[in-house]
């Protein structure tokens, strides 16, 4: 998971292969004590490292550890969300630390409204009323008896990018860019079988998807969207829903902003308009230049990000670099990214991490030759329906210095003569 190729680790953290292999030359036939550095900055601490770790000089020579109930990370690997301890608020992934396509669960961003709740799989129920020929409930149980489907989609927050767009600042990193992004698998049963289940009454066009937190949070979802390719979903990356990813079910609407897929689902309503809550009024509208407002902006536009090299890395020395980064639509399939490393005088298309899949995030690389002069590196995502990621100047036209939501303009991100690498909001 962690990007161990690159000497940035210990802008993560974590301890370079390069120490590793030094300190275990330096003392045959006694044990030696690693200490690992501090995590970084950012917008606050990650897990804190373990003071020492045991090194055996040959690790062929030593037996090694037993089996275990479950895998844990390697203590050399430091890594985690950022930040943490709210319970109305966000914690973000650390994209920059990722390879491949898929987050795993467990560092996959939190955006919570009133915490994370308790709830027994073996007492909760899904009710589904309102406008229909019967009304049901459902145990996870019925879920799980129901032919199931699994895909990979991404999620994402529709304040993704807020940073970036109102406060930029060099020292920002893709985790507090992008974090409030995730790629995964998951599993779980088509709404519209539930659906076909309970009878849908004619003049029924939206439902009211309620969750079982302490805020209620709930979103007015659009039939056409249940009926399309809505998922109720019971797991991720082939194991049961984190607590803080709606375990046991959330609702899953791929490509749409992430605060609709609402977790701990407990009952769709079926009614004929959306149902103007709280969290879709005083929320998730977002104001434009020309005194009106964008409501029920549910898809998310392609957008794509850097991950390697980014602030907290350091290029360094001049040589061939692997450019690394995620592009995404909530539209459809990516079809290609493209790389500037001129601030966007020029594009190279960059190559993509296997064959791109509806409403999924994808890996692109693009190999860098940097000769040692400062350089400003940028990547924009294009999709099938022909959609091009803006520049900021673009989005900011559009959308004017009000907007709050789906900041999918182009990033970029300077690299000085030094290797420094830093965020540059403007090009």
């Amino acid at each position: 998971m962690s990007d161990s190729g690159h000497d940035a680790a210990a802008g993560t953290g974590a301890l370079t292969r390069r120490a590793m292999v030094g300190g275990a030359a330096a003392a045959a036939g006694a044990l030696i004590f690693s200490t690992l550095p501090e995590a970084a900055g950012g917008q606050g601490s990650v897990a804190s490292a373990p003071p020492l770790i045991p090194v055996p000089p040959d690790p062929t020579k030593v037996l090694g550890a037993p089996t275990s109930a479950v895998s844990v990370r390697s203590p050399f690997v430091v890594t985690g969300r950022n930040p943490t301890g709210a319970v109305s608020g966000s914690s973000l992934t650390p994209l920059h630390q990722f390879s491949g396509n898929i987050t795993p669960a467990d560092l996959q961003f939190e955006r919570h409204h009133a915490g994370v709740p308790t709830i027994d799989p073996a007492t909760w129920q899904l009710m589904v009323h309102g406008l229909v020929d019967r009304e049901m409930i459902f145990t996870l149980d019925d879920l799980m008896s129901l032919p199931s489907e699994t895909r990979v989609h991404f999620l994402e927050c529709s304040g993704n990018g807020r940073l970036a767009f109102k406060g930029s600042r060099p020292d920002l990193s893709p985790q507090n860019i992008d974090g409030l992004l995730c790629n995964a698998e998951w599993t779980g049963v088509p709404v519209k079988t539930l659906l076909a289940e309970v009878g849908v009454k004619s003049g029924a066009e939206w439902a009211l998807a309620e969750g079982g937190d302490a805020a209620l949070m709930s979103r007015s979802v659009p039939m056409a969207k249940l009926m399309d390719d809505a998922m109720l979903v019971y797991a991720q990356n082939g194991e049961p829903l984190r607590p803080a990813g709606g375990f046991p079910v959330r609702l899953f609407l791929p490509g749409w902003e992430g605060n609709t897929n609402v977790k701990w689902l407990r009952r769709l309503e079926l009614v004929s308009e959306p149902n103007m809550s709280k969290d879709e009024t005083s929320k998730y509208t977002d104001p434009l230049p020309n005194n009106t407002a964008r409501i029920f902006s549910f898809d998310l536009d392609a957008k794509s990000t850097i991950t390697y090299p980014t602030f907290p890395n350091t290029v360094k020395k001049p040589g061939w670099v692997q450019v690394s980064g995620l592009a995404w639509s909530g539209r459809g399939r990516i079809t290609a990214v493209d790389v500037s490393v001129d601030g966007g005088a020029s594009w190279v298309q960059a190559r993509l991490a296997g064959e791109p899949q509806p409403k999924a995030a994808i890996r692109f690389t693009h190999m860098w030759k940097w000769d040692g002069a400062p350089a400003t590196l940028m990547s924009r995502a294009v999709d099938d329906t022909g959609y091009v990621q803006p520049t900021l100047a673009v989005f900011r036209e559009g959308r004017g210095p009000g907007t709050d939501y789906h900041y999918n303009h182009i990033r970029a991100w300077k690299v000085a003569a030094d290797g420094v690498v830093t965020y540059s909001g403007e090009v």
